[in-house]
């Protein structure tokens, strides 16, 4: 993983990939693992607790899953997806975890070198994504079992770490470690060219690259290039560059019948689009919190920090700067009791500290007082303005306006997806093709059991982009995306 990238790209050459993954996050890890020919089967003698899906599996015991149909095997099931396919390959690695149970996973993995398909995993960070971007004491928001990839429990690498779970939860840290150590464990590292940035993805012609030689095109002289179908009209062409060990910015071009989006959605912070948003003390994310601690620019005699929002992100922030005794102004559009809020869905046994923070919302408003010192709560306002002088205006619901004088300000209110390589950004893409991607409310169209865009062919998306936000589920759709490509490449036995 530490080689340097110009092994593998040169400033004039074009590249030929089967498949181009833009994101080395935990879908594409997975998606990787399953093209890299590590195939699931329906472990003999096991007994799955879902008595259909028992009789399915039972049905065709020698048949991989991935050359099962998918939409039979997974009609009927029910979880915290809306994904089938999450839900089906989900059951199938933890069978019953919804209901507290520990049943081992039903699958088993043979590794079949014959059925691998060439593929690149395009990434900014190291393997695990935008898991290296985030402080690594934060605790996951799901179980840490739940963060774990096929054939390696991160319950069982945590133990070699001679570590446990706290409270059944993860660090960022760990996580990151966890993704990095898959990708050697299970020796994908040729696949992924880390350090890359994508700045286009668009269809051309296949016409338009014959006139790259013949040994071009046929070169497989490391496995890792592709012939092209020889009834392709169009491909997409992937331009970038690639950051040199000496920090040079290297360009690149890949020619590929497939690409998989699997960027996620933590690159581009949501703004709140009012006058001063773009000042100096006003930041979007949470590492500006912990660096202006850090170097001792925010302290315990500072005017308080501004936190806008009322996600865990925001929850994380607070939790932080009480920590450092901190003061800190909350301000969030919702009301406190609103059932939309995250932390009314939350146990309160499993996640007490974002416990805390609610408490703390509802009991520390600036209209009394209350038990928490250097916390101020302003639920259903807003922010209408920054100023220069580090006045902070803010408006209630009927209307009434506030200004404090504050030291910096967080704007926590959620990322959307950079989609800029795209034509149009992808909106053209989208569920709704008028709006902008949005993982929760906008989705890229996709077909349900293979991930395919309903929109442009050849053309797959993952994760969060398909509205899969949680691990344990963006790996039903790498599933569902390798069943694709491996029909596509006649890589299925008869």
């Amino acid at each position: 993983l530490e080689q340097p990238i110009e092994k593998y790209f040169c400033l004039q050459e074009y590249k030929f990939f089967s498949i181009v993954f833009l994101g080395n996050g935990p879908s594409g890890i997975c998606l990787s693992y399953l093209l890299s020919g590590y195939i699931p089967y329906f472990k003999r003698d096991s007994f799955h607790p879902h008595p259909i899906l028992q009789k399915k599996l039972e049905e065709a015991r020698d048949i991989s899953i991935l050359d099962q149909d998918l939409e039979y095997l997974s009609e009927g099931l029910e979880g915290r997806s809306h994904s089938p396919v999450a839900l089906l390959f989900d059951t199938l690695q933890r069978p019953d975890t919804d209901f507290g149970g520990t049943a081992e996973s039903v699958l088993t993995w043979w590794h079949e070198t014959d059925r691998a398909i060439p593929h690149v995993v395009l990434g900014r960070n190291a393997p695990g994504g935008a898991w290296h971007s985030i402080e690594g004491s934060v605790v996951t928001l799901s179980r840490g079992e739940w963060m774990g990839l096929p054939d390696l429990p991160f319950k069982d690498w945590l133990k070699q770490k001679k570590r446990g779970l706290r409270n059944n939860r993860a660090t960022a840290e760990d996580i990151a470690q966890y993704y990095q150590h898959y990708v050697v464990k299970k020796g994908l590292q040729k696949n992924f060219r880390c350090g890359t940035v994508v700045t286009s993805v668009r269809k051309v012609s296949a016409d338009s690259i014959s006139n790259h030689t013949q040994e071009d095109l046929q070169e497989n002289s490391d496995g890792s290039f592709w012939n092209f179908n020889e009834k392709s009209t169009e491909v997409f062409q992937v331009d970038g560059f690639f950051k040199t060990m000496k920090g040079d910015k290297e360009p690149f071009s890949i020619y590929t019948e497939n690409v998989v989006l699997a960027t996620g959605t933590y690159d581009s912070p949501t703004w709140l689009g009012v006058k001063g948003e773009n000042l100096s003390y006003v930041h979007h994310q949470l590492s500006a919190l912990e660096e202006a601690v850090k170097n001792s620019s925010i302290g315990i005699m500072s005017d308080p920090v501004l936190i806008v929002g009322a996600g865990l992100t925001a929850a994380d922030a607070i939790l932080f700067a009480h920590h450092c005794n901190i003061p800190v102004i909350h301000v969030f559009r919702r009301q406190v009791s609103d059932p939309g809020l995250i932390f009314n869905q939350l146990p309160k046994m499993m996640y007490p500290e974002y416990h805390k923070v609610h408490q703390m919302m509802k009991e520390q408003s600036a209209a009394c007082a209350g038990p928490y010192e250097c916390y101020v709560s302003l639920p259903e306002h807003h922010v209408l303005s920054f100023g220069k002088d580090k006045k902070c205006i803010f408006q209630d619901k009927n209307g009434h306006q506030k200004v404090y004088k504050i030291s910096m300000a967080l704007v926590l209110t959620g990322s959307n997806p950079n989609l800029s390589f795209l034509p149009n950004n992808g909106i053209d893409l989208a569920m709704n093709s008028s709006q902008p991607v949005n993982p929760k409310r906008n989705p890229i169209d996709v077909d349900p059991f293979t991930y395919e865009s309903t929109q442009e062919k050849g053309l797959y998306a993952l994760g969060p982009l398909a509205g899969d936000n949680f691990v344990r589920f963006v790996q039903g759709g790498a599933l569902a995306v390798a069943s694709s490509l491996l029909k596509k490449a006649n890589k299925n036995p008869p």
